[in-house]
């Protein structure tokens, strides 16, 4: 099940609100767990052994700004010494036929018997309105979280896109490969000056804004995904002032 982007526009009375978790997504089958793409994850004994035996929907996550950490711990091939660091944030149950509220009760009933399991049910907040939307959103961004993911109330769970699932932060963001580089001028001679990357539909354009002095002196190989973030579209569907935010999935990770 994936988000759609919440309208601002839009009444979210009565939808259940909860922190954007900036990490990795881990879809847990009862036996394997994979990531949204559907690679499976190589987790600890530990952890295999304490979840239960029905699918769990939710993320892998070290801390806030900690994205990076999260990413290089979770796709080892073998479980190092980070797990011990990830906490798996459960917000679904796909298997069970009722409403997300149901589903989410099964969750809380299965850890009332199990306190010990290594997870923890994502807390749900209901929302009165756009100024306790806006505030939520204030609050989670204060203390550097990335946004917030609502959901309809009573609502099933889908796989693929769903109008139930929306994010919302303060910002957009998008995903490009990087296909090339462009040489900086004047106090970056030497270095990279922009990314040059490619979006899902082919369409190319340049990163520069946001590049750090490291990121420019070793910048995302050629290959990689890299998360930017914009304001909007143009015509010819192009971001807006796009600005580099980080790596997504290393090059090596896509082969």
């Amino acid at each position: 099940m994936l988000a759609t982007v919440w309208q601002k526009a839009a009444d979210p009375g009565g939808w259940w609100m909860s922190e954007k978790f900036d990490g990795v997504r881990g879809y847990w089958d009862g036996q394997r767990m994979f990531t949204r793409q559907g690679e499976a994850i190589a987790i600890p004994d530990r952890l295999r052994a304490a979840l239960p035996d029905f699918p769990l929907d939710g993320e892998l996550w070290i801390g806030r700004g900690r994205f990076q950490e999260t990413l290089a711990t979770v796709r080892d091939a073998q479980p190092g010494p980070g797990w011990a660091s990830v906490q798996y944030r459960v917000f679904d149950a796909p298997d069970h036929p009722g409403p997300f509220e149901a589903r989410l009760a099964r969750v809380e009933a299965w850890l009332r018997g199990h306190p010990s399991a290594p997870i923890r049910v994502v807390e749900q907040v209901r929302c009165t309105g756009r100024p306790h939307l806006a505030a939520f959103l204030a609050e989670v961004e204060r203390q550097g979280g990335e946004g917030v993911m609502l959901r309809a109330p009573g609502s099933p769970y889908a796989a693929g896109r769903s109008e139930h699932l929306r994010k919302h932060k303060s910002f957009d963001d998008a995903e490009a490969v990087v296909r090339g580089y462009k040489p900086g001028k004047g106090k970056y001679a030497g270095l990279v000056g922009s990314l040059r990357v490619e979006l899902p539909d082919g369409t190319r354009f340049s990163v520069g804004s946001g590049l750090t002095d490291d990121d420019r002196r070793n910048p995302p190989p050629i290959g990689s995904t890299i998360t930017f973030k914009h304001h909007g579209w143009t015509d010819a569907g192009k971001p807006r002032f796009p600005v580099f935010w980080r790596v997504r999935e290393a090059a090596r990770e896509r082969e």
